[in-house]
């Protein structure tokens, strides 16, 4: 019982973590860039120019599922709503990427974009100044998110609103941001949204070295918000969280603010998914309403349970996996894609809940016997009772 207590306590940040997250790093960010830039094209072993951007999405994509992980694996919250907060940060970016067109637009306008033009906007609406400024677009790219979790989440944790009611709270404050930012005079370019990008930090968007520098940007991205995650899993709030989705009522009758705790994870929650949707944008090009799609917060979901929930690395390897899947098939088969992502959530249900991490942590791998401390060995009695 003690050697097992002593294993479940084992340094979150060990020797072993570390070699893990640097491999990580280092196939992810120094693998694919060097396969990228110095290896000849007609080799088999080079990544075209091409991947690189699908690459970058992929990781935006499992930003996106940490950021869900972190509030439904380990605080019990599952947040069908995390695609709007995805698509706010997108939108900060995407308006910055549109204020440095300038006259290089359609139109030639240097203030108004060519959709404003079209329009007929004779000024500039006011949430749009400052997104000529890469600082203020970073800023609100946490800020806007984040404060909307804040207010929503406050709103609803004070209330004691849990389970699936806060699941279809946060689907249907999803549905509404969908339809509203389809209007045309919400100002955010209504159903086609803000495309057309030229350059971003004056780099041309179109350049090869430039999706690359956008790419490894999203791997330093996964980096920190694995980090960030990790820290607050395996602290003493860490602990409370687990706590809460396990069982809250007790959590509060022994004096600890559920409420608190639970705002506070989830507005971290959403300003990495604000984070990811802004690093997400440049690369794919453009933003629009169908990013607030409810079926899209439901399909991160699905990445999150069948990579593992409660694991992070799990979150982050099955949103890998199944965008994979969903670019071969959507090109193969595309009148399956559908089916066989509602059988993968059936199956992750009722087969293997624990997901691919948790099938791969139950597997009845060799262990390593321990060693007696300083070196003396057990009694012949302890080693017959063992």
């Amino acid at each position: 019982m003690a050697a097992r207590l002593g294993a479940d306590r084992r340094n979150p940040w060990d020797a072993r973590f570390w070699t893990g997250f640097a491999l990580s790093g280092l196939v992810l960010g120094l693998a694919i860039p060097l396969l990228n830039r110095w290896v000849a094209p007609d080799s088999p072993f080079a990544v075209p120019d091409y991947l690189v951007p699908l690459l970058g999405k992929y990781l935006c994509y499992a930003i996106l599922a940490l950021s869900l992980d972190l509030v439904w694996g380990y605080a019990g919250i599952l947040s069908l709503g995390h695609g709007a907060f995805f698509a706010l940060g997108g939108y900060c970016m995407g308006m910055y990427l549109m204020r440095q067109i300038g006259t290089r637009g359609v139109y030639g306008n240097p203030l108004l974009p060519d959709f404003m033009v079209f329009l007929n906007w004779q000024e500039l609406p006011w949430f749009w100044w400052g997104f000529d400024h890469f600082a203020w677009a970073m800023a609100m790219v946490m800020l806007v998110p984040g404060v909307f979790a804040f207010v929503f989440g406050w709103l609803a944790f004070r209330s004691r609103v849990t389970g699936v009611y806060l699941s279809i709270i946060t689907q249907a404050m999803t549905y509404a941001l969908w339809l509203a930012f389809f209007r045309n005079d919400m100002g955010f370019g209504g159903n086609n949204g803000l495309t057309d990008y030229k350059d971003i930090l004056g780099w041309d968007l179109h350049l090869p070295e430039t999706r690359l520098g956008l790419y490894l940007a999203t791997v330093a991205g996964l980096g920190v918000a694995y980090l960030l995650c990790r820290f607050i899993t395996v602290s003493k709030l860490g602990r409370v969280l687990l706590a809460l989705r396990d069982a809250e009522s007790r959590v509060r009758f022994l004096g600890y603010s559920t409420t608190h705790a639970k705002l506070f994870v989830f507005t971290v929650s959403a300003v990495l998914a604000g984070i990811a949707g802004a690093l997400y944008v440049p690369q794919i090009g453009i933003i629009n309403p169908s990013e607030f799609s409810p079926a899209n917060s439901i399909e991160i979901a699905i990445w999150v349970s069948v990579g593992g929930r409660g694991t992070l690395v799990g979150a982050a390897i099955g949103a890998v996996l199944v965008n994979l899947a969903k670019t071969w098939l959507t090109s193969a088969a595309p009148e399956i894609w559908l089916f066989f992502l509602g059988g993968l959530f059936v199956l992750t249900t009722l087969v293997f809940p624990r997901g691919i991490v948790g099938i791969f942590r139950h597997l009845p791998w060799p262990r390593a016997r321990r060693a007696s401390p300083m070196g003396v060995k057990p009694p012949v009695a302890a080693e017959k009772q063992t």
